[in-house]
């Protein structure tokens, strides 16, 4: 009879201290959770077991995006609980806005700040890869992640290589490139626009300037912001993965010449056009400095997909868009390496970023939580996981920067066979006369490092049409020059006419 008071006095005891230590902690905390799993294994488990318990590790992953509305972690917290079942990791996701995301980026990994997932592009990658900021996933995506690497095609796999390695998984989406014009359809229908014979820019002249006699000074048709200018600007050349627009090959040049792209007749005459605008106030006056775009655009250019309209009406608030393509599909290397995640070189967690974008890639669930928000709040379900309704615009993560499309819900509105019509794009995709090749620049980084730095300088003001080309480009070259482009041009020619023997 005593020893049995005893065993209750010392379970008491125990669970007096287990319940300080949660309050102390947190009920969320690890000392809480482990200590709550110590009572219940003192409870139920005999004597002599003890089952050890295991951190679950949260992944630091950096994308881009919007602002972090108020039920972000919220919204976060729902995903991990889901992840940490599903296989055992947590995710913390750091945004870096659309305006700050280049500088940002760059800062993260010239100081080695630690991160396990960073998004990235072809503006990026090749020189994030020369730096050894990534981690080389060749064997390990097919050894750990096998159905990641099975849902992939090999053409856009073989789009991410360097130097004939995988160090990055590719966004499995409109992986060819599909260029389309995006108009307001109150200010079609107000100024009788036929939308569906403007293909160039020259084209657009007479509907902006339509649009801007009509509204009045303060009104902007063709409103830009500096980081993307009019997006699609320099589709018709090939940048080599270099995502430096100076330097290209013409799509469709059978002699894949790399040429100097500023000084080319057809985007010297665009840039003309451009400029003329800015002066005709066409173009927003602070569009070399303006960070974020506003919402309720009268018109914009876009890379799509259709049904990508149905999202944007939802985050600007525009009754209807009406979407036209002009441009594409076309497959360059630069369009598979549009959208990317890596992980770090320097990761202590290799295999589980692995197993976590896996995991986006494959599961419907996690994917829409990823890209819309939080369940109830952001949006809801309409047909399980195939179709979702849009309930809020303040979901911040752009899902083209997450993972494939051929898992992710439908939007209501939005046509339901729409990844199937992204497929046949990528299936009806010509490919440009470099698809495949990607500029090695491990033997040039000072020099492209320079030329980009002079770029820098004049893009903002060249390509929201601020500056006048014909005055700009000749001295814009000729610094580009003293900061090493020819020798950059020579070496890309080089290693073009090996790729291609």
């Amino acid at each position: 009879m005593k020893k049995s008071w005893k065993l209750i006095s010392m379970l008491c005891t125990l669970t007096l201290l287990v319940t300080a230590l949660a309050a102390c902690s947190g009920s969320n905390s690890p000392v809480a959770t482990n200590a709550a799993n110590a009572t219940n294994e003192a409870t139920n488990a005999p004597k002599d077991t003890e089952t050890p318990s295991k951190d679950i590790p949260t992944l630091v992953w950096w994308t881009i995006g919007g602002q972090v509305p108020n039920n972000f972690s919220k919204a976060i917290d729902a995903m991990n609980a889901y992840t940490a079942e599903k296989i055992g990791v947590k995710i913390d996701i750091k945004v870096a806005s659309w305006g700050e995301w280049d500088t940002k980026i760059n800062t993260i990994v010239n100081t080695g700040e630690p991160f396990d997932i960073m998004f990235t592009n072809s503006g990026k990658y090749s020189k994030q890869v020369a730096m050894g900021a990534f981690a080389d996933i060749t064997d390990l995506v097919q050894s750990e992640t096998p159905d990641l690497y099975k849902l992939i095609p090999e053409k856009v796999w073989d789009g991410t290589k360097i130097g004939g390695k995988y160090y990055s998984v590719p966004t499995y989406k409109d992986s060819a490139l599909t260029q389309y014009w995006v108009y307001d359809d109150k200010y079609v229908q107000k100024y009788n626009i036929d939308i569906n014979n403007i293909k160039t820019l020259q084209d657009l002249d007479a509907p902006l300037h339509s649009i801007k006699a009509g509204e009045g000074k303060s009104f902007y048709p063709l409103p830009m912001t500096q980081g993307e200018g009019l997006n699609g600007f320099f589709n018709n050349y090939d940048d080599l993965t270099l995502g430096f627009s100076p330097i290209g090959v013409k799509t469709d040049d059978a002699s894949r010449t790399v040429v100097s792209v500023l000084e080319q007749p057809d985007i010297m005459a665009d840039l003309k056009l451009l400029h003329q605008w800015y002066q005709d106030g066409i173009i927003n006056p602070d569009a070399p400095t303006k960070t974020e775009s506003d919402k309720g655009r009268p018109f914009f250019a876009a890379q799509a997909f259709p049904g990508a309209e149905v999202s944007w009406q939802i985050n600007d608030a525009v009754q209807k868009y009406d979407m036209v393509q002009h441009f594409g599909p076309i497959y360059t290397t630069s369009t598979i390496q549009g959208s990317l995640n890596a992980i770090s070189a320097n990761s202590k967690y290799k295999n589980e970023a692995l197993k976590y974008l896996e995991l986006v890639n494959t599961d419907p669930k996690l994917r829409n939580m990823l890209a819309f928000g939080e369940l109830d709040v952001d949006y809801k379900n309409v047909d399980g996981e195939k179709v979702i309704e849009r309930t809020s615009d303040t979901w911040p993560l752009a899902a083209y920067s997450q993972a494939t499309f051929f898992n992710l819900a439908v939007t209501k509105g939005a046509p339901e066979d729409q990844w199937d019509q992204v497929k046949k794009l990528n299936d009806a995709a010509t490919s440009s006369s470099l698809l495949g090749f990607a500029l090695d620049i491990s033997n040039l980084q000072t020099e492209v490092a320079n030329c980009q730095s002079v770029w820098d300088k004049y893009k903002y003001e060249l390509i929201t049409g601020a500056s006048d080309p014909e005055k700009v480009i000749p001295k814009l070259t000729a610094e580009l020059k003293s900061a090493g482009m020819d020798t950059i041009m020579t070496a890309a020619q080089e290693q073009i006419n090996n790729y291609f023997k």
